[in-house]
C-alpha cells in the first residue's frame, strides 16, 4: 500500500517548492544587480551606479549599504536634497550609524538648515564616526562653522583647535578661525585683499597656532597683527585668550585690559579678567565683575562670576543674590548649587545649604544616568554675550 501526502497536500508542497525557487532566483538577480551597482560606482560611472542602486533599492528597500552608497554618490554630485533622503533611510534602518548621521548633517549644512545640521553633526560624535580622517576633519570643520555662525565661539574654538592640533593648515581654516577668535558671526570672512580681511586671516593663523599649542609662533603672529592694527576690535581680546591657553596669566590680563582701553563699554574682557583672577586674586577681579554686571545686568554669567568673587573675598551675604540670579537662568548648572551651598553655610542658612547640596547630588546623578557631561557655564552663556 503506497503512502501519499493526501489530496490537498501535494499541490501545497509543489507551490512551496516553486515559491522557494523563485525567491532564490530573485535573490540571485538582486545580488547581481547590487554587484553591478558597486562595480559601476568603483569604476567612476556614477550616473549608471545611481540608476542601478535605485533599481536594487526598489527591489530591496531594507538594503542599508545600498542607501549609504546612493547617499554618498548624490552628495559627491552636489545633489544634497537627494543625498539627505538616502541618509535618512540609512538612519531609519540603523539609528546608530554615526557616519550616516554626520553625512546627513553635512547635507543639511549645504541645504541651509544650520540648526538641524549642527544637531546631527554633534549627535554623530556621540555614537562615533567612521575612522576616516579626511571625513572627520570635514565634519569637524563644518561643526566649527555652524558654531561660529550660532555665536557659540568657545565651542567653535575647541572644534577648530582640534583640526589645528592635527596639523591642518589652510587659508579657509584661518579665515574661519579668525572670525571665531574675533567673535564675528558673518557667513564668510571679509575679502582677503582688504585690511579687515588681512587682519582676520592673520588672527586666524595665530589662533590656529595657539590651538596646536605652538605658543611662541602664535605670540609672534599676534604681535605682528597688533603692531599693524592695534585698534582693531577684539584683537587684544583674541590675543589674551591664546595667552590664557599658554598659561601666561599676566600677559593675558594685560591684553584684556588693553581691549577695555580700546572699547571702554566692552563686557567681554572684563568677564575674562574676573574669571582669571578668581583663582589668583579675587580682590583684583572683583571690580571687573562689578563693572560687567553694571554694563550688562541681564547677563547671568556676570552675576555668577561676581557671586564667586564675593564668595572668595568673604562677602557671603552679597554673594548669595548674585548666585541665585545665575541659578534662575541656568537651573541645571551644578556648579552654582555648590557655590550657593557654600555661601548659605557661611551665613548660617543650614537648611538652604542642605537643599542646594541635595539639588547638586540629584542633578549630578541625572547627568551620569543620561551619560551627559556638564556644559561649562561660560559656554552655555556665550551666545548671550554682547561684545
Amino acid at each position: 500500500m503506497a503512502i501519499g501526502f493526501g489530496v490537498s497536500s501535494t499541490p501545497a508542497f509543489a507551490q512551496a517548492h516553486v515559491a522557494k525557487a523563485r525567491s532564490a532566483e530573485s535573490a540571485t538577480r538582486l545580488e547581481a544587480l547590487q554587484k553591478k551597482a558597486d562595480e559601476a560606482r568603483d569604476a567612476g560611472r556614477l550616473d549608471e551606479a545611481a540608476e542601478l542602486y535605485h533599481r536594487a533599492l526598489i527591489a530591496n528597500p531594507k538594503w542599508t549599504e545600498g542607501w549609504w552608497s546612493l547617499g554618498t554618490l548624490k552628495y559627491d554630485s552636489d545633489r544634497y536634497a537627494e543625498a539627505e533622503i538616502a541618509f535618512e533611510k540609512v538612519l531609519a534602518l540603523n539609528p546608530k550609524h554615526g557616519t550616516a548621521r554626520a553625512m546627513l548633517g553635512l547635507c543639511q549644512f549645504e541645504l541651509g538648515q544650520p540648526d538641524r545640521a549642527l544637531k546631527n553633526i554633534q549627535d554623530s560624535e556621540k555614537v562615533g564616526v567612521l575612522e576616516d580622517q579626511q571625513l572627520r576633519d570635514v565634519v569637524l570643520y563644518h561643526e566649527g562653522i555652524l558654531l561660529q555662525r550660532a555665536g557659540q565661539f568657545e565651542a567653535a574654538r575647541n572644534a577648530l583647535s582640534s583640526l589645528c592640533l592635527g596639523g591642518l593648515r589652510s587659508g579657509e581654516l584661518a579665515g574661519t578661525f579668525g572670525m571665531v577668535a574675533l567673535r564675528m558671526r558673518d557667513i564668510a570672512p571679509p575679502e582677503p585683499n582688504t585690511q579687515e580681511g588681512r587682519v582676520v586671516q592673520h588672527v586666524g593663523r595665530a589662533a590656529c597656532l595657539g590651538g596646536a599649542k605652538e605658543y611662541d609662533a602664535a605670540k609672534a603672529e599676534y604681535e605682528r597683527v597688533i603692531a599693524g592694527a592695534p585698534h582693531f576690535p577684539l584683537v587684544h581680546y583674541a590675543y589674551g585668550r591664546t595667552l590664557q591657553d599658554a598659561r601666561d596669566h599676566d600677559g593675558a590680563i594685560r591684553e584684556f585690559e588693553a581691549e577695555i582701553a580700546e572699547q571702554p563699554e566692552s563686557v567681554l574682557p572684563r568677564l575674562r579678567i574676573a574669571a582669571a583672577e578668581y583663582k589668583w586674586n579675587p580682590q583684583d577681579g572683583l571690580k571687573f565683575a562689578e563693572e560687567a554686571v553694571k554694563l550688562q545686568p541681564e547677563l547671568p554669567l556676570g552675576h555668577y562670576l561676581l557671586g564667586l568673587l564675593l564668595l572668595g573675598t568673604g562677602e557671603y551675604q552679597r554673594a548669595i543674590p548674585e548666585l541665585e540670579t545665575a541659578r534662575k537662568a541656568f537651573p541645571q548648572e551644578t556648579k552654582i548649587d555648590i557655590s550657593l551651598a557654600n555661601a548659605y553655610t557661611q551665613v548660617g542658612r543650614t537648611q538652604d545649604a542642605a537643599r542646594s547640596r541635595a539639588d547638586f547630588a540629584r542633578k549630578k546623578q541625572a547627568q551620569n544616568m543620561a551619560g551627559e557631561e556638564a556644559v561649562e557655564i561660560t559656554d552655555a552663556m556665550d551666545a548671550r554675550l554682547k561684545q
